[in-house]
């Protein structure tokens, strides 16, 4: 349950207490107020332009519940901060604006529970209830909580006493609703003979550890950390930190042990004339606390235990958890009773057919017992015929033997004809068996018929609905094979497009292609007339060398120093420059790509013509 739950449930009952007619509706007001309060009790900032804005007097009168909301929800709700006002301030708002109408004690003065228990019962009643309006407790829950305030006060619950009276009170919405619930506590049919003192300590011990959230509250034997010294300090555990007082009045304040998924609890050996010991181990410290006797230091080490795991599991409040539980199982209980119910209805249908056989069943053997008896019938009918011809014929065998004497020339025609009737009744005789067999075989082939009818009827519905899916199937075939048509129609739109531009690319190579091959016509030509160019160029630097220095018997050849001749280093200069370009044609001749060689032989080849014959003789170098 989160804070807006736990908040809507509260301000649900100071809602429906403004609501004197109850129409659903409350004056503006009305909740002009109830929303002042609320900012003041949630420790929210005042809006007055939002809340005259909202609530300012016109003609549309009082306002219901789902008006209300969105000003509830936008301006109060969505501003609040879990932590950062008093939780107990604002239900008790909304506890004093319901209770004058709906509370009402004992006028006498003999209720069993005081105001402020009334007060703390409400708040139970709104933290166990479901989470849907009207509020209502179911009974387990009820039950639940008055187990926990009778086992505060170590007294049992008479169950069968709160059966009787859960039976007896009309229950709307399948539950108890608030003022039901008080009514019944302050009855005293179930706390009947108990004080109010320990009524009311029971209520608040349940209050703290329900809505406060208190796991375990006691005095402890705790060890100073400076002077290491034992005090007697009041212990409060909750699921986050386990805080410790001066006293039971809770006025004091000493400190606190901020409870994490990496703190433990462990039992420690009896020491420094302490007994029952156990610590509690922090990431920064270990406290060293010891409980009156074993009972208690096993309570609260489970209890230290259970806050732990509350937090390494991510949960704030232990009652919640436990409340979901039950609520789950209470869920699963009625999923459970549901499926029985539906198979107990299962079984009934399941025999009510049984049923319909068998008297089926009993119509079919009635109808058989009426074919025997209309055969016995036939049969009976066929025997007196049967009699009535042997009759008939022992009387003409009468006739026959007394005209015997008279008629010895009729006696041979008589007896032939005494034997053709013999053997027509041996034949009749056969026949009635026969007949006997048919009509047993046409019982039973009537039998087999209306089988094989029940099949073919089974076997022609299963056919339709299979024709229904057949023709449901034919339907999307053809939606599937008109969408194909349409993509296939698209691809070969697609394909077409393509080819043309294949065919371009095609074009476009080819032209590429001869485009290259005219180039490197080109590159083999520059490179043939580059050779030629470097063959003159050595012919012509042999005879060069030839003229500068004429071979002369018993001479020896000179160097020629850098201050020679003046016109011997731009033509030198030329020389070195041809050479180079030789050497780079030649070594980028194997090169893949045509432009680049193409460009360096034309740069090379515009670099001027060869040398003539006119040339100055001595502007080249002479080898050595």
């Amino acid at each position: 349950m989160d804070l807006r739950a736990e908040l809507l449930k509260s301000i649900w009952y100071a809602f429906t207490a403004l609501d004197v007619e109850k129409s659903g509706k409350v004056s503006k007001s009305q909740l002009k107020v109830l929303s002042h309060n609320l900012y003041t009790v949630l420790c929210i900032p005042h809006d007055p332009v939002a809340l005259e804005e909202h609530f300012r007097d016109d003609d549309d009168g009082p306002v219901s519940s789902q008006g209300y909301m969105p000003y509830l929800n936008k301006y109060i709700l969505d501003k609040v901060e879990e932590g950062a006002f008093v939780k107990e301030n604002f239900d008790e708002l909304c506890w004093t604006l319901t209770a004058k109408k709906n509370y009402k004690p004992d006028r006498n003065g003999n209720s069993i529970v005081s105001h402020q228990d009334a007060f703390k019962l409400w708040c139970l009643f709104n933290f166990l209830s479901e989470d849907k309006y009207p509020l209502v407790m179911v009974p387990d829950e009820v039950e639940y909580l008055l187990k926990k305030i009778c086992t505060a006060m170590n007294v049992e619950l008479n169950s069968c006493e709160l059966d009787d009276y859960l039976s007896q009170e009309p229950q709307g919405q399948g539950g108890l609703t608030v003022w039901q619930f008080l009514d019944m506590v302050n009855s005293g049919r179930l706390l009947r003979g108990i004080e109010q003192e320990a009524i009311s300590m029971a209520v608040e011990e349940v209050y703290q550890e329900v809505i406060e959230d208190v796991l375990k509250q006691g005095y402890l034997w705790k060890k100073g950390q400076l002077r290491r010294n034992w005090s007697e300090r009041w212990f409060m555990l909750k699921p986050s930190v386990l805080s410790y007082y001066m006293s039971e009045e809770r006025k004091e304040k000493k400190g606190s042990i901020a409870l994490d998924k990496h703190c433990c609890v462990e039992v420690l050996p009896d020491r420094d004339g302490k007994r029952c010991m156990f610590c509690v181990k922090t990431s920064s410290r270990t406290y060293e606390m010891s409980a009156s006797d074993t009972r208690q230091r096993q309570e609260w080490t489970l209890a230290i235990q259970t806050a732990i795991r509350l937090q390494a599991e991510g949960k704030k409040s232990l009652h919640k958890d436990l409340k979901q539980k039950r609520r789950e199982q209470r869920e699963q209980r009625e999923q459970r009773k549901a499926a029985k119910e539906e198979e107990t209805q299962r079984l009934k249908q399941l025999q009510e057919e049984k049923e319909r056989k068998l008297q089926e069943l009993e119509l079919l053997k009635e109808a058989q017992r009426q074919a025997e008896i209309l055969l016995q019938e036939e049969e009976q009918r066929r025997k007196q015929q049967h009699e009535e011809m042997q009759r008939t014929l022992e009387i003409q065998l009468r006739e026959a033997e007394q005209a015997r004497a008279s008629m010895q020339a009729e006696m041979v025609l008589k007896e032939a004809e005494a034997e053709r009737q013999r053997k027509r009744i041996t034949e009749l005789e056969e026949m009635q068996e026969r007949l006997q067999e048919a009509l047993q075989q046409e019982v039973k082939a009537r039998h087999d018929e209306e089988s094989v009818r029940y099949a073919q009827a089974r076997l022609l519905a299963e056919e339709e609905e299979k024709l229904k899916q057949l023709m449901k199937l034919k339907e999307e075939q053809e939606e599937y094979i008109i969408k194909t048509q349409l993509e296939k129609q698209v691809l070969k739109q697609e394909m077409e497009n393509k080819n043309k531009c294949l065919e371009e690319a095609q074009k476009q190579l080819e032209e590429v292609r001869v485009n290259r091959q005219r180039v490197d016509q080109d590159v083999m030509a520059a490179q043939r007339k580059l050779r030629q160019a470097s063959t003159n160029v050595k012919h012509w630097n042999v005879q060069m060398n030839r003229l500068m220095h004429p071979i002369e018997p018993g001479d020896k050849r000179t160097n020629v120093s850098g201050g020679g001749f003046a016109g011997y280093h731009p033509l030198l200069c030329q020389r070195d420059s041809s050479l180079k370009l030789k050497q780079k044609v030649e070594e980028k001749g194997s090169d893949p790509v045509r432009d680049g060689s193409k460009e360096n032989v034309s740069n090379g080849g515009n670099r001027g013509p060869p040398p003539s014959s006119d040339a100055d003789p001595m502007a080249t170098e002479p080898s050595n």
